[in-house]
């Protein structure tokens, strides 16, 4: 099987992203995007997800921390659809419910290549660290609607809104490492359509 891997610039007014993405890694990260708690979740995905990613963002956060995270959920979400090329051989769905002290999250995902995002989170600050937590919902939106992905995403215990965005995020790592796995029962794509 070939490498998994995909790389990414993006340069606007507002970001310039540039971005490496290997699925069959090990989980190493190099991760600056200007928001220290934006970097936490990003390792915290590609260590639990055992993706190598470097991701490196220069973005007008002076304004605010939008263009940023949504911007680079963008990337994110063009770069598993890029690595993920044809997606024969691959199990599709992935699911995880995952515990982190009083919260618990469930995550399931489809490449389906339909984007669908399904959210629910209830935050009881506006911020964490420097990242505004309207903007997880946006972050999840934009990768969902760039890889094709069906995206559901449940708090299903509420919590420390700390814990629960890094529940979400590692909950998230799991779930697409499941999907984006390799069976060696699936020859072609797991689509009775013939593709995804």
């Amino acid at each position: 099987m070939s490498e998994r891997i995909a790389k990414l610039k993006r340069k606007t007014k507002e970001t310039d992203i540039e971005m490496s993405l290997q699925l069959d890694g090990t989980g190493k990260s190099t991760v600056n995007t200007g928001i220290g708690f934006f970097n936490h979740m990003l390792e915290g995905f590609a260590k639990h997800g055992f993706f190598d990613l470097e991701i490196n963002c220069e973005g007008d956060i002076a304004v605010d921390c939008h263009h940023t995270v949504e911007d680079c959920g963008i990337v994110l979400g063009t770069g598993i659809k890029n690595a993920l090329g044809d997606k024969k051989g691959i199990r599709r769905y992935g699911s995880c419910i995952l515990p982190m002290d009083e919260v618990l999250v469930l995550c399931a995902i489809d490449l389906s290549g339909r984007p669908y995002l399904n959210f629910e989170a209830e935050f009881t600050t506006d911020r964490v660290g420097y990242l505004d937590t309207e903007m997880v919902r946006e972050f999840f939106y934009a990768i969902s609607y760039t890889a094709g992905m069906n995206l559901h995403i449940k708090v299903l215990n509420q919590g420390n809104n700390h814990h629960m965005i890094e529940a979400i995020f590692k909950s998230f790592a799991r779930a697409l490492d499941e999907a984006t796995s390799v069976d060696p029962r699936i020859q072609d794509v797991l689509s009775t359509k013939g593709s995804l």
